[in-house]
C-alpha cells in the first residue's frame, strides 16, 4: 500500500468512516499490476490507488460497491485474465490475479493499521546535492525516507519537510545508531567522501536489507572493498551491494543520478515481488 493511500485510509477511521479495500494478493503470469497493488473506496464510491485497470479494475469496484451493502469482513475472488478462457474477464492479458477485497469497519478496524503498512523505507546516507535531488522522487514511488548525514546544515526538517526523519550522527562510524533496518530496507550510500562511505558500508553489511547501493567509481570503491578485506570482510558480502549505484542510463547531474538510482531501486523491488 502506497504511503498517501495509507495515510488516506487512517484519515477516514479518524473520521468514523467506513471503507473497503481491494487488494491483489497474488497472480499468475501476465497481470496488469502485481501482488500488493491496492484500491480503496469509499462509501460514495470514490476510490484511491488501483488493482490494474480495464475490466479488472471495473470489477473489482463493482465488488467492493456490493462489499458495502454486505458488509463482509473479507473475500478473496480469482479472475482469469485471458479472454480465450471461459467465464474469463476479455483483457488479454493471459493472466490470472487473486484479489481479497475487506470491508474496514472505521468503528473497529480490527488488524487494519498492522496488516497494511506504511512504505519501505530509504535510508539515504548522506545529504548533499544528490540526496537532495533523490528524496522526493523516492518518496514519489511509495518510499518513507531517512537523511542522515554528520553535518546538521544537510540533515533537517527544513532541508526535507517531508521526509519520515532527519539524523545527525556524531560521524558516520554512529550512522545507524537509533535505526533498526530489516530485510524491506533500502539503504544509499552517497555521502560527501570515500571515508564517510567506507564508514557507513561497514555497518551496513552487517544488518539486514533489501538494497544497497553505493555511489562512486569502479576503481574507488574496489580501494574501499580491498580496505574492508583487510578488516576480515568476506569478499563474497560486495556481490550484495549495486556499485557504481544506479542504472547506467548515462547520468551525470544529481536529479539524472537520482533518477537511475530509483529506477534501478523499483527494479529491485518489482524483482523481490514475482
Amino acid at each position: 500500500m502506497s504511503e498517501q493511500l495509507s495515510y488516506f485510509a487512517r484519515d477516514l477511521i479518524e473520521l468514523g468512516e467506513d471503507f473497503v479495500i481491494a487488494k491483489v494478493v497474488d497472480t499468475k503470469g501476465s497481470t496488469p499490476r502485481k501482488k500488493g497493488a491496492v484500491l480503496l473506496m469509499k462509501k460514495d464510491g470514490t476510490t484511491i490507488g488501483t488493482v490494474g485497470g480495464g475490466l479488472l479494475e471495473a470489477e473489482t469496484e463493482k465488488l467492493c460497491r456490493e462489499t458495502f451493502k454486505t458488509k463482509e469482513k473479507t473475500h478473496v475472488y480469482d479472475f482469469v485474465l485471458d479472454e480465450k478462457q471461459k467465464g474469463a474477464l476479455d483483457m488479454g492479458c493471459g493472466g490470472d490475479a487473486t484479489i481479497q477485497i475487506d470491508y474496514i469497519d472505521a468503528s473497529d478496524p480490527g488488524d487494519f493499521v498492522k496488516e497494511f503498512k506504511l512504505a519501505s523505507t530509504a535510508y539515504i546516507f548522506g545529504g548533499g546535492h544528490v540526496a537532495y535531488a533523490l528524496e522526493p522522487v523516492l518518496r514519489h514511488v511509495d518510499f518513507k525516507t531517512v537523511v542522515i548525514d554528520d553535518r546538521e546544515e544537510y540533515a533537517n526538517p527544513e532541508r526535507y519537510p517531508h521526509a519520515e526523519r532527519t539524523l545527525v550522527p556524531e560521524n558516520f562510524d554512529h550512522a545507524f545508531d537509533g535505526i533498526e533496518t530489516d530485510e524491506d530496507s533500502y539503504i544509499i550510500i552517497v555521502t560527501r567522501g570515500h571515508r564517510g562511505d567506507l564508514q557507513v558500508l561497514r555497518e551496513a553489511l552487517k544488518r539486514p536489507f533489501a538494497y544497497l547501493g553505493m555511489i562512486g567509481s569502479r576503481r574507488k570503491n574496489k580501494l574501499l572493498y580491498d580496505k574492508l578485506v583487510e578488516e576480515g570482510v568476506d569478499e563474497k558480502e560486495f556481490e550484495r551491494i549495486h556499485s557504481p549505484i544506479g542504472l547506467d542510463i548515462g547520468s551525470e547531474t544529481p536529479e539524472e543520478i537520482a533518477i537511475s538510482i530509483v529506477a534501478e531501486i523499483i527494479k529491485v523491488r518489482a524483482e523481490m515481488d514475482r
